[in-house]
């Protein structure tokens, strides 16, 4: 038998989250900066819930997130004496007889089931609407139950429709919180965040703007376009390399910056030649420039061919592509084109793959980066393991202390 309301102490809330906290609006919309906690807010008003004898949700896009908000949810419920814990549900159930369960977007039609008094959706921007708006929503209408909407933003989808509907008043109430509003944060991480981050990423996860077109990458690219096709190696400059390999019908790419003036000096770009033709052009463009280094992907075909290489006496270090090294060369590489550090040719192709680059936030917060589907990446990827020979351990500053 349900006993009557518990008894609860909830964690303090920062200022801006105890203004969405005070609200009456039935729907809350909190587009917020990354670590600003609204999962904490979240959290809170799920356990406040079911303290209360209510039922609530906490909805991630998917089971890696969710699983974010059990810990916090779990590690509050448990301080309440007689507490229920179903782990394998995760579901937690209070003395009051209310309860909060975990789930997952990935399949909306997982979603269906009892009726709600709150359904908090956790980095719902991310998240497949259909989860909203034919589960979950059905879900709070025979108790009039309400919905708190969390996340970081991700261009104008439907995060952003509703969003835009919760600032027109009524039952429906929206907020904006830059990262810098969560007075736990050190400014100076902010500031960090903003000198190593791509102006359109930091403007997203940071300042909570709803970028329009957030899936492009590169900016300030035609303003960077302004090498001369025919330039030819200086003996006094010293030079990098990018060495992006073909796999099935893609193009291998070697790209030479001149490391003194930061400029692309030579790209050479071919597919369904051989790959001892592919070396012997590798390693013209070597006899040519004389690079201090050649960054190589070594993944699949590229870990024989870059021993090849080395075996011929070129420079080459090889680079293993994943998610997170290449978020890490991608945005470095942003950054070059925005801050105005790199130049590059008037070249077409070049200019088309840089400018239709793409990237995806993934429901775990971090991001993809991708050409758009049947479009290649050849040259982006070339171009961007030279900037970070250009720019990084093997950059200007320690190039001589490296190979010398």
């Amino acid at each position: 038998m349900s006993g009557g309301p518990t008894v609860l102490t909830l964690p303090s809330l920062h200022q801006p989250a105890r203004e969405v906290w005070d609200s009456c609006a039935r729907f809350k919309i909190v587009d917020a900066g990354r670590r600003w906690r609204k999962s904490s807010l979240g959290a809170t008003a799920c356990i406040a819930c079911a303290a209360q004898g209510k039922r609530a949700w906490w909805v991630g896009p998917t089971f890696p997130v969710a699983m974010i908000g059990w810990r916090m949810i779990h590690g509050l419920a448990v301080q309440v004496p007689g507490v229920e814990v179903n782990k394998s549900e995760l579901r937690v159930t209070f003395p009051s007889g209310g309860w909060v369960q975990v789930k997952s977007a990935d399949n909306p039609d997982s979603l269906r089931g009892e009726g709600l008094d709150l359904a908090v959706l956790d980095e719902c921007a991310v998240m497949k609407e259909e989860a909203w708006t034919a589960s979950i929503r059905p879900a709070l209408s025979d108790r009039k139950g309400g919905a708190l909407f969390i996340s970081t933003p991700r261009g104008h989808n439907w995060f952003w429709r509703i969003y835009q509907r919760g600032l027109q008043g009524g039952e429906w109430q929206s907020w904006k919180f830059p990262t810098a509003s969560n007075p736990h944060i050190d400014p100076a991480e902010i500031e960090a965040a903003r000198q190593s981050l791509p102006e359109r990423i930091f403007a997203q996860e940071y300042l909570a703007d709803f970028i329009e077109d957030s899936g492009g990458v590169f900016r300030r690219v035609l303003e960077a376009a302004t090498v001369p096709a025919d330039m030819q190696p200086d003996k006094t400059h010293q030079y990098a390399g990018g060495l992006d390999w073909a796999k099935s019908a893609d193009f291998s790419v070697i790209t030479i910056l001149d490391l003194t003036t930061r400029q692309l000096v030579f790209m050479d770009r071919f597919n369904q030649v051989d790959y001892s033709l592919q070396k012997g052009r590798v390693q013209a463009a070597y006899e040519r420039w004389r690079p201090d280094v050649i960054i190589a992907e070594r993944n699949s075909i590229g870990e024989p061919l870059l021993e090849d290489l080395q075996r011929l006496n070129l420079p080459v270090q090889g680079f293993m592509t994943t998610n997170a090294t290449k978020a890490q060369i991608i945005e470095g590489l942003a950054l070059a084109f925005e801050r105005g550090e790199i130049g590059i040719p008037n070249d077409p192709v070049l200019l088309g793959e840089l400018q239709a680059y793409e990237m995806e936030r993934l429901p775990s917060g971090t991001f993809r980066y991708s050409a758009p589907e049947g479009m290649h990446d050849d040259c982006v990827m070339s171009l961007a393991m030279a900037w970070y020979a250009a720019s990084g351990p093997y950059g200007v500053d320690t190039m001589e202390s490296i190979y010398r």
